[in-house]
């Protein structure tokens, strides 16, 4: 299978991060998946959400195997199962609700104090105010309700008296003030009883109890036996498993017996933990029950999974397993109803290539094909798609392509692909796309179509209230100048070019012969007007953008022009031949946060107002004044590695190559699989009207309903004991 495995990494020793795992822990673990022969992706979170879910679209998964924890929030474990079920992947572990549940310490022990789980008593505190201790036998321990890994426990928790866990409390809500647990301290021993869904046994998987063992050198001076922060943390190295733990067999069948009715109440899944305390007496008390437990080599599941005979790489195949069988995934399919597909897809890469190479000097320039892409960038791309599990097949744009892509099966296409003449070029192939429903990434023909038209787009960007330069078009250069120009100088350039081609430096004109002469050449080179456009003074500005509807900026990139005696200079086409002596890249921009805001604002806006997908880039220009000014925007941009604007300005985001082509191919993945289920649940519509059936307003399947005659005396209103229908609410249906 295609594992994804999801984690929070631990760069601190900070209490934000204990719950997180270590690179050691991490690098476990994926050696584990990858010796059960499975095709594994390492998934670090704690960054922005939507590169968690760009990430995951491009390499679409068979199966997450998951161990984050979430950064902050009463929700936090319960965050990420949330959105991979919204995204339709499969994933190891308890789904959000558990997870929900099982942070929240109170609302644990009253939904299994019903189930008659014997539980100190407690009493759970969001204001100092509420505090009534007074009905707690003394001591107590307090601690901070939404927190593991013994959080905030140390041995200053315990209060023996009203006061002291007055004081306590305030103190421990001043830190924690999502809430805190005041809780009955049972003096005695720490028990942990693991559960591994897959093992079969008599107890549903619940395992053998273990218990942790102190070095009693580091104990002595402490005053209460408790496995607090520190020994988690600190002293790790003094605390050893047990396994099993000494206690007698009736206590070992009492608590695996509340064990395995705690985990069925509260519907875990796949692994859990409960910590008992079990009191001098020989009572077992549930304490905690943790649902997303930890992996590190040496913790407790693995001691106890021993003594079934599961090791190491036993433990994770079992979790494994324990999924795989409650999605029904077989040979990394999912059986049963057609769902979103997970796997490696045959991705179509369709693109122009370069045979002239580009040059430039006091002679001549030759741009024809300076848009094309070199086989280095060629090669460059086809091995970032392939690093993410998916078979590239390659569809050069010659006039074959409409035969070959009729004649080939793909699932989507990773389109770069130029076009070979006239405004419209750079549509072609998309519109051969989607005239064969075929997914592909970036923008669709009409954005294409439009942003390639530097008129025409400035004309759309200026209506949604965007600054951009004063321009006109010019076919001949014999058309009356615009009066609007006030004063040069004034820049000329192709209409419909990209890559700056045409962009030279005698494209900034200082005066009208100047300018009449650029844009004959321009028409008569290019074979299409000239867009003669106000000169804006000031820096230069380039702007990624990734996503669909909501696009995510990128920090901006300046350009940052070398030559100061220099006084209109212009990204040229030289500088993209040649830039090292001549411009600087400054990656991410320094910009104050206000006019930051206003250009990733300004970038945003002329986007959407273009109506452009998945990928682009938008130049800028700021003036003396701050006024930032739309130049241009480019939604297929250039992807050399190491050179091209978006992939510098992806560096400079801490971003790399092959995640860059990632978050480019993920919303294209993502339509395919749409485009799937569409079709999946067309035939299946179409499956039950050819048997019979009806489909409602939406298109649905109808239920059968079937109708017999009552019984002698029998009422329509049923027996009186409720709709034999409902399900009774999630809770009471576990207990």
């Amino acid at each position: 299978m295609r594992i994804a495995l999801t984690h929070n990494l631990r760069l601190s020793d900070s209490e934000e991060e204990a719950e997180f795992d270590t690179q050691e822990t991490v690098n476990a673990l994926a050696a584990a998946i990858e010796r059960l022969g499975h095709r594994l992706e390492r998934f670090e979170v704690s960054g922005p959400a939507s590169r968690t879910v760009a990430r995951l679209e491009a390499y679409s998964p068979d199966l997450i195997f998951n161990t984050a924890e979430g950064r902050r929030g009463r929700f936090r474990e319960a965050f990420y199962p949330a959105l991979f079920d919204e995204l339709g992947f499969p994933y190891t572990g308890s789904d959000a609700y558990a997870l929900a549940v099982t942070l929240d310490k109170q609302l644990t022990k009253l939904v299994l104090s019903k189930q008659g789980i014997r539980t100190p008593g407690w009493q759970y505190v969001e204001k100092l105010s509420e505090l009534t201790a007074e009905n707690l036998r003394f001591p107590v321990i307090v601690k901070p309700n939404f927190e593991g890994s013994s959080k905030g426990i140390t041995q200053d928790s315990i209060a023996e008296t009203l006061d002291e866990v007055r004081v306590k409390v305030a103190a421990a809500l001043e830190k924690y003030p999502a809430g805190v647990l005041v809780e009955e301290f049972i003096t005695g021993r720490d028990l942990t009883v693991p559960f591994l869904a897959a093992v079969d046994n008599d107890y549903d998987g619940v395992l053998t109890p273990v218990e942790y063992v102190v070095d009693p050198a580091v104990t002595s001076g402490r005053k209460y036996a408790i496995y607090d922060y520190e020994l988690k943390t600190k002293k790790e190295n003094a605390v050893s498993v047990r396994a099993p733990a000494q206690v007698s067999a009736r206590v070992a069948e009492d608590v695996r017996k509340m064990a395995q009715k705690a985990f069925q109440a509260l519907d875990c899944r796949d692994l859990g933990r409960i910590d008992f305390r079990l009191s001098d007496a020989g009572v077992p008390y549930f304490l905690e029950i943790n649902a997303l437990p930890s992996l590190e080599p040496g913790a407790g599941i693995y001691a106890s999974a021993e003594l079934d005979g599961l090791h190491f790489d036993g433990v994770i195949n079992s979790i494994i397993q324990s999924a795989a069988k409650r999605y029904k995934i077989k040979d990394g399919k999912r059986q049963g109803k057609p769902t979103r597909k997970t796997g490696p897809l045959r991705v179509g890469f369709t693109y122009n290539v370069k045979r002239v190479k580009p040059m430039a000097n006091a002679e001549a320039v030759e741009d024809s094909e300076a848009e094309y892409d070199s086989p280095n960038t060629l090669q460059a791309i086809r091995e970032a798609i392939a690093s993410w599990g998916h078979e590239v097949i390659d569809l050069e744009a010659t006039a074959e392509l409409p035969t070959v892509l009729a004649s080939t099966p793909l699932d989507i296409v990773f389109n770069i692909a130029e076009g070979f003449k006239g405004r419209n070029r750079e549509s072609q192939v998309p519109a051969m796309l989607e005239l064969l429903d075929i997914p592909y990434t970036g923008s669709d023909p009409a954005t294409l179509s439009i942003a390639l038209d530097k008129a025409l787009a400035k004309k759309i960007v200026r209506q949604a209230g965007i600054l951009t330069p004063n321009f006109q078009l010019m076919a001949t250069g014999k058309e009356r100048l615009n009066k609007e120009f006030t004063s040069f100088p004034l820049i000329v350039k192709p209409v419909a070019e990209g890559s700056s081609k045409g962009v030279v430096t005698k494209s900034v004109c200082h005066s009208e012969a100047e300018l009449r002469e650029v844009v004959r050449e321009i028409a008569s080179k290019y074979q299409q007007p000239a867009l003669i456009e106000e000169y804006i003074g000031g820096r230069e500005f380039t702007v990624g953008l990734l996503g669909e509807r909501r696009p995510r900026v990128l920090p901006p990139m300046e350009i940052v022009f070398l030559d100061k005696e220099e006084k209109n200079p212009v990204y040229s086409f030289q500088h993209k031949l040649d830039w090292t002596d001549r411009i600087r890249y400054d990656a991410p921009a320094k910009l104050e946060p206000a006019l930051l805001e206003r250009l990733r604002t300004a970038a945003r806006n002329s986007f959407m107002a273009l109506g452009c997908r998945d990928v682009a880039r938008i130049d800028f220009r700021m003036d003396d004044k701050g006024r930032i000014y739309f130049i241009e925007c480019n939604p297929l941009p250039g992807l050399t590695p190491g050179w091209s604007d978006l992939v510098l300005i992806a560096q400079g985001a801490g971003m790399d190559y092959r995640t860059l082509i990632g978050e480019i191919m993920a919303p294209a993945i993502r339509r395919y699989k749409e485009r799937e289920a569409r079709r999946a649940a067309s035939e299946h519509a179409s499956a039950v009207l050819r048997k019979g059936g009806s489909l409602d307003e939406h298109g649905a399947p109808v239920a059968a309903t079937a109708t017999a005659p009552a019984a002698p005396g029998a009422s329509s209103a049923g027996n009186g004991s409720g709709s034999h229908g409902e399900a009774p609410p999630r809770m009471e249906a576990k207990a």
